[in-house]
């Protein structure tokens, strides 16, 4: 994939009023193939050194993220041999945005993927940053060091949701969950869908394809 044409984020939900915060700075960020799959900032679980890699768009007030999430987390650790790459997309709701922060601000202290649990874990959608708040402080977050991290690292946390919505943007998602599984774009599946897929990128990559 070389450099892809980014669309705005606006047309793609309706006009979502939490997108328009990040819009002006992503008209100006170019999106690579590179960025997308090894952004330095962007948090990574499962096997770093990975023979297959999953970019996972999600959103914590998309209720069909939160139902695949534990699914994908099973596959990922069954596996053993897949990076997991999240991308926090706040597409939804304004407070989307709020739980982006949150995770990401969890990552300065090496807890991304509790607070993605955590978060993951509220059902339903339209979720206030006080129960967002509520769910991390019980996942045994350390809420005081999570809001320093948030306050003093808050250019670096909001530049890469930026990046990440400059990502979906250029790829035309249209919605979360939205998975790209080595050369291969997905959204809802299932654990034999995701064990299927995984196995066809592998695959491709041996044929040279991936």
């Amino acid at each position: 994939m070389s450099d892809v044409t980014r669309r705005g984020a606006l047309a793609i939900l309706g006009g979502a009023a939490a997108i328009a915060v990040f819009q002006p700075a992503r008209a100006e960020i170019e999106v690579t193939k590179e960025m997308i799959l090894n952004d330095p900032a962007a948090p990574v679980g499962g096997n770093p050194e990975g023979d297959v890699t999953i970019v996972n768009f999600t959103d914590y007030n998309c209720p069909y993220c939160k139902k695949v999430a534990p699914v994908l987390a099973r596959v990922v650790k069954e596996d053993g041999k897949i990076r997991h790459v999240y991308k926090d997309w706040p597409v939804i709701r304004p407070t989307s945005i709020d739980g982006a922060q949150l995770v990401l601000a969890a990552h300065r202290q090496g807890r991304y993927e509790q607070a993605h649990t955590a978060l993951m874990g509220i059902p339903g959608s339209g979720i206030e940053r006080e129960r967002m708040r509520e769910a991390l402080r019980q996942a045994g977050m350390d809420m005081d060091r999570l809001d320093r991290d948030l306050a003093e690292k808050r250019d670096e946390i909001d530049s890469l949701i930026q990046r990440n919505m400059a990502q979906g943007d250029a790829l035309g998602l249209t919605g979360t969950p939205s998975f790209l599984i080595g050369p291969f774009r997905m959204s809802m599946l299932d654990y034999d869908g995701f064990r299927q897929v995984i196995s066809d990128a592998r695959a491709a990559q041996a044929d040279g394809n991936g």
